[in-house]
C-alpha cells in the first residue's frame, strides 16, 4: 500500500513497525488498533489521532509542519528535508511522513487493517 494513501488503523499500525514495538498480534476495536506486545500485555496505539502519542514522535523525530490551504496539513523530515507528506489532520500528515521515512513510499500492511479508518 502507499504510504501517502495510510489511514487509521493501517497507518497506526506501521507506526508501530516504525518504532520497534515487538507485535505478537493486534485487534481491532471499533476501528482502534490494540496491538499485543511481546510480554502478552495490550497497548492502544494511535498515533495517527492521539496527541501523546503522535505529539511524542513528531517532536523526537523533529517533524515540521505546515497548512495549505490547497494541499492540507504538510510534514517535512528535517533531518532529509526532503520528505513530505500530506493529510488532512497535523497528526495523519506527520504519521505519514514518519512512516515513509523509516518504510519507504509502499508498506506492506495486513489486509484487515486496510480498509479501518
Amino acid at each position: 500500500m502507499k504510504t501517502s494513501e495510510l489511514t487509521g488503523a493501517a497507518l497506526d499500525w506501521a507506526v508501530a513497525q516504525c518504532e520497534g514495538l515487538t507485535c505478537f498480534g493486534h485487534q481491532l476495536t471499533e476501528n482502534k488498533l490494540t496491538i499485543v506486545l511481546s510480554n502478552g500485555s495490550y497497548e492502544n496505539f494511535e498515533p495517527s489521532c492521539n496527541w501523546a502519542q503522535g505529539g511524542a514522535i513528531i517532536e523526537r523525530e523533529i517533524i515540521g509542519l505546515d497548512y495549505d490551504a490547497a494541499e492540507g496539513w504538510q510534514a517535512r523530515d528535517f533531518d532529509t528535508q526532503q520528505i513530505t507528506a500530506t493529510g488532512k489532520t497535523p497528526l495523519k500528515a506527520a504519521m505519514r511522513c514518519y512512516v515513509a521515512s523509516k518504510l519507504g513510499d509502499q508498506v506492506e500492511v495486513p489486509d484487515e487493517l486496510i480498509n479501518h479508518a
